[in-house]
């Protein structure tokens, strides 16, 4: 999908949401004013929240789609997390706000009033919540919109908690006994658990995480399908914000390759990678292998031993050993069970006393792709 017409899906799906929700949070308040119901009024409270969700994601997309500029070269498409992040503030205060409505009609009580009216419009708004939680969700799905799929869960969920109030006004008229101030201390928390499950989401975002495992195997497998790649190493995939992911990767060439094989090798998986995954790969790193020194191989397969003896190292790559200048040099990719300056320091000391003739470079890699 383009850019500007994932904008548009966007906005189009967030005014949808609007009109809906200030439309619900109408009806509901009115009926909990009526009623005296601290259950529905909290409930059209949320709508409300996100009805104001939904400006706030217009506006979003609206500054991540600005074009790139001389201060921000890789665009503005982060604002999105940022608007993430302001969503999760309003939606964490309003069920704060609302936890203290409940307590104190806890603390002093008022017998609710119903009708049937009510009840039924309580009703429909159960079943709109359905529809526009389903409708968000999918279109949030087709935009790769991680704040519209969020957008579409809270409405299906409101859905339920409405469902809900709308249990306890038939449990009142029929018993005479009111729950709604619990059930709407219920609300409250719900609401701020999906406030703080937001917020760390997106803080997520921002500090960055693990590379996607499928998107990662399938870049590696493009760039293990070329002949004279036998490895893929060190892949790193930084976001700038959705459909925005720029990778860099080391390849294990053989040491026959000349600059100009090289060169074309990697212009054409950059292309190819970008056409299969979206991904835009900005920089392809090299690594040697010997091709002809038997006494290499040997000292590589008693290397690779004595490195992978230890649970901690999770692969080893970029092996290359000049037996007449007696070097060698090695990456070592590390789990975080282990301190990599403390692996560094056991690997080097090991290799040191195995191979003591050697001058013997150990670079440390970390686990940061499947």
């Amino acid at each position: 999908m383009a850019e500007q017409d994932r904008g548009a899906l966007i906005v189009k799906t967030s005014i949808v949401g609007i009109v809906t929700n200030v439309l619900l949070a109408a009806f509901k308040a009115a009926v909990g004013l009526i009623s005296n119901s601290i259950a529905v009024v909290l409930d059209a409270v949320n709508n409300l929240s996100d009805a104001l969700s939904s400006i706030i994601t217009i506006i979003g997309t609206k500054l991540a789609a600005k074009l790139p500029d001389k201060k921000h070269p890789l665009g503005y498409a982060r604002v999105e997390y940022l608007t993430a992040m302001i969503v999760a503030a309003i939606v964490l205060y309003a069920g704060i706000t609302s936890l203290v409505e409940s307590i104190k009609k806890i603390i002093h009580p008022q017998e609710p009033s119903y009708s049937i009216v009510a009840l039924v419009i309580i009703a429909v708004a159960v079943v709109v919540k359905l529809l526009l939680g389903a409708y968000v969700k999918r279109k949030g799905r087709e935009a790769n919109s991680a704040a519209l799929v969020a957008s579409g869960s809270d409405a299906s969920f409101d859905a339920i908690l409405s469902t809900g109030v709308l249990a306890c006004a038939i449990l009142f008229m029929l018993t005479g006994i009111s729950l709604e101030a619990y059930v709407g201390v219920l609300i409250s928390a719900v609401i701020i658990k999906a406030g703080i499950e937001m917020m760390m989401e997106t803080v997520d975002d921002i500090l960055g995480r693990r590379a996607d495992a499928e998107t990662s195997s399938r870049i590696k497998a493009i760039l293990n399908e070329e002949p004279q790649v036998r490895g893929a190493y060190d892949l790193i995939i930084n976001n700038y914000g959705p459909n925005r992911d720029y990778a860099s990767v080391h390849l294990e060439l053989p040491d026959t390759m000349d600059v100009r094989e090289v060169d074309e090798l990697t212009r054409r998986v950059e292309a190819r990678v970008y056409q299969e995954t979206g991904v835009i790969l900005t920089g392809v790193g090299v690594y040697s292998y010997n091709t002809a020194n038997d006494e290499a191989a040997q000292l590589r397969n008693a290397v690779q031993e004595l490195v992978m003896s230890h649970d901690w190292v999770l692969q080893m790559h970029g092996f290359y050993a000049d037996v007449a200048a007696k070097t060698m040099r090695l990456d070592a990719v590390m789990s975080f069970d282990i301190d990599s300056r403390e692996g560094l320091a056991i690997l080097c000391k090991e290799l040191q006393e195995a191979f003591p003739d050697y001058a013997i470079q150990v670079v440390p890699d970390v686990d940061v792709s499947d």
